[in-house]
């Protein structure tokens, strides 16, 4: 599938080291730091960093009042005239889950793949019955969470808001044990989550299509720093993601990138459909034709 235009982005390049660490149903990267000196907890704010720029421009694409409260007191408040390439793609995101979710009737989920200072669950307006799970790093998660507290912040009315630590053992279970329902509608995000190789993405995928009901919306980004992606010749690395996203049973769509005066945004935005149905609805499907076939047996004995 080809690219599709959009917003020109640049990338933000977080060269950060991880350990791996190999859990049950997704690969975990962990990173073991003190906490002053976490790679994650660095990574996440500096873009939480850049969305309180964007919010001081005079027009900004969004606003994060929030934001400021990850940004330390002695870090600079000039406020930057051109906007970078992280906000757009952030806006696009915001639109994409934020029109979707309206169409949606009835109870709404929300899956959000993250670096634990994602802001989206406070900042837009979701519609009334919306549960939004934040799947992220819990060290980075727990720092956020206090900040956020500490200034006030709410979800909107009629919302749910769960936190699945990264670090669970089964993300799936644990997500299930919050009251996640593969056989209702959701929508899934993923920005900063920590991806560091190919095989983290996948699993990824495999959860999500494990979880999510034919039809799912999912929409990130994907990192360039993942092995196989030509950033450079741009043919090849739509034939590759389109293979990649399809193996895992999804139709995606990538975001065409232009040159933007800030630099170029190399990670791959993407928007993806889920194609098979969710585990619960197999499960589900399996049932009633159990119960059909023990019916049949039952009416197939009285007549004899």
């Amino acid at each position: 599938m080809g690219f599709a235009q959009a917003f020109p982005v640049a990338y933000i390049n977080k060269h950060i080291p991880f350990l791996c660490t190999s859990k049950k149903k997704l690969c975990v990267c962990t990173a073991k730091f003190k906490s002053d000196n976490d790679p994650l907890l660095l990574a996440a704010t500096a873009s939480a960093s850049l969305r309180y720029q964007e919010t001081l421009r005079p027009e900004p694409l969004f606003l994060d009042p929030y934001a400021g409260c990850f940004v330390a007191d002695n870090s600079p408040k000039d406020v930057t005239q051109d906007l970078h390439p992280y906000c757009l793609a952030t806006k696009f995101i915001d639109d994409k889950l934020l029109s979707t979710a309206r169409l949606i009737d009835g109870l709404k989920q929300l899956v959000l793949l993250t670096d634990g200072m994602d802001t989206r669950p406070y900042r837009l307006k979701w519609p009334t019955s919306t549960i939004i799970f934040d799947v992220s790093p819990e060290c980075v998660f727990k720092v956020a969470a206090e900040k956020l507290k500490g200034v006030g912040a709410k979800m909107p009315k009629g919302c749910i808001f769960y936190h699945i630590p990264l670090e669970s053992s089964d993300i799936e279970q644990a997500m299930q044990f919050k009251g996640y329902n593969g056989r209702r509608p959701s929508i899934w995000a993923l920005q900063g989550f920590p991806v560091m190789t190919l095989a983290d993405f996948e699993e990824v995928l495999s959860m999500i299509s494990s979880l999510a009901m034919k039809g799912t919306l999912f929409v990130g980004e994907l990192p360039s720093s993942l092995p196989d992606i030509d950033i450079e010749n741009k043919f090849n690395t739509s034939k590759w993601v389109d293979k990649l996203f399809m193996s895992k049973g999804f139709r995606v769509e990538m975001i065409k990138y232009e040159d933007c005066a800030s630099g170029r945004y190399n990670n791959l935005l993407f928007i993806a459909e889920q194609l098979l149905h969710s585990d619960d609805q197999m499960e589900l499907w399996r049932r009633e034709f159990q119960r059909v076939e023990n019916e049949g047996d039952e009416d197939g004995f009285e007549e004899l």
